[in-house]
């Protein structure tokens, strides 16, 4: 059987390790608990937090078991790392609320039957604490000028500056380590790239407090071959809520990386065979787009499941291919009281997701981007009516990939 390890390594996911060696060893031999944090500061996980779900899955096939904790606690401060700025704060009401969001997306991922792996809320430990105790029992163990040679620390100290409710950030997710660590027998801890400082600080944290090792993991960040991080369009954030991104914009964005990026997300963010991996990524000129499309329809199945992708994939046949079924194209809704009446063209734009601001939906029509029936619109102030309407539905298109078909009902 092959080490959980080498297949992460060979599938390019492991970006730095504490010990590889002794990570490695153990890994092949014991049964590891180890855990990846998600805080809750949007109602639904976004494709860069499916990279950590994808470890999560080879882990516990490897028969490992993962630890999903959200952040309920951690949330209440925000994660400095990666970001110029300071997180917006999040009401307690409003975190819950996410919290239950992931819940329920993670679960689709992972096996949490038979104690196969553990969900838990740091909210629950770090929420109560006494400030005071917390800073005898905690603080004392973390020199503030060390603290601020971490990269999450320096990159903001040499640009708008730091909170002192930020610095906090590192301790808490260091606790959460440790109480995992005494609870559950976690010894290990993964995460993404921008968490290296934080993991290593947790280690030491155990390592001072209780005197024992533990070891960590981090994954690389999902980027184009350019450098880029992947997960952002013109609209904003590429979701796993169907109803924050549909399962059709979903696909469509997978099935449009660039030519270059293919074999890396394939190896990333699907589990088929690395020989069929390679295979698909060396293809060229009209081979590489099968490539894309099996790239979406494997990313969109393991997001959306097996109908959904389908689905998706019968849309972009439908529009791009001449065939499939134009049912399965993305749509919406509307009131033919509201189409008599008539409705403007850039409201329409954003109502249909094509942009998301009517700025941006001006420019679209400005630059000749936008299309209504298949039809060029030039003209800005155009307010769409009855006529309009063809067969029940009006069909709105930006450039050459973006669509909606619009039900008049």
């Amino acid at each position: 059987m092959n080490n959980v390890f080498d297949t992460l390594k060979e599938r390019g996911l492991i970006a730095q390790v504490t010990h590889e060696e002794p990570v490695r060893e153990v890994l092949g031999k014991d049964k590891v608990t180890f855990y990846i944090g998600f805080d809750p500061t949007a109602d639904s996980l976004h494709v860069g937090h499916f990279l950590q779900l994808m470890v999560m899955s080879h882990m516990q096939k490897a028969g490992h078991r993962p630890i999903a904790v959200i952040g309920g606690g951690t949330a209440m401060v925000g994660d400095p790392s990666g970001k110029t700025d300071m997180r917006k704060m999040l009401t307690r009401e409003e975190i819950a609320k996410n919290a239950e969001c992931f819940k329920r997306q993670i679960s689709r991922f992972i096996d949490f039957s038979d104690g196969k792996a553990l969900m838990v809320n740091n909210a629950d430990w770090l929420l109560e604490l006494n400030y005071v105790e917390f800073l005898r029992e905690i603080g004392i163990h973390f020199s503030v000028n060390r603290m601020l040679t971490a990269e999450c620390f320096k990159s903001r100290l040499e640009g708008k500056g730091l909170s002192f409710i930020e610095f906090n950030y590192m301790l808490m997710q260091s606790y959460d380590f440790l109480q995992l660590f005494k609870k559950y027998n976690c010894t290990m801890q993964l995460g993404g790239d921008d968490q290296w400082s934080n993991i290593l600080y947790g280690i030491d944290l155990i390592r001072r407090v209780e005197g024992k090792e533990a070891y960590g993991m981090t994954f690389t960040l999902l980027t184009t071959s350019e450098g880029k991080k992947m997960g952002k369009t013109e609209s904003g954030a590429i979701w796993l809520d169907a109803e924050k991104t549909s399962p059709y914009d979903f696909y469509q964005y997978w099935r449009n990386v660039d030519d270059k990026d293919v074999e890396r997300c394939l190896a990333l963010l699907t589990f088929l065979p690395m020989d069929e991996v390679k295979r698909l990524g060396s293809l060229k000129d009209s081979g590489i787009n099968e490539a894309k499309k099996v790239l979406a329809y494997e990313v969109t199945r393991l997001v959306h499941g097996e109908e959904e992708a389908l689905k998706a994939r019968k849309a972009a046949e439908a529009l791009f291919g001449g065939k499939g079924d134009l049912e399965d194209i993305p749509g919406m809704e509307m009131d033919g009281s509201e189409i008599k009446s008539g409705i403007k063209l850039l409201d329409l734009i954003v109502r249909a997701n094509l942009t998301p601001s009517k700025s941006e939906a001006r420019r679209a029509v400005q630059q000749g981007g936008i299309y209504l029936n298949d039809e060029k619109v030039s003209d800005v102030d155009l307010v769409v009516g009855e006529k309009h309407v063809q067969e029940g539905f009006i069909m709105l298109q930006k450039g050459k990939k973006n669509f909606c078909r619009i039900k008049v009902v």
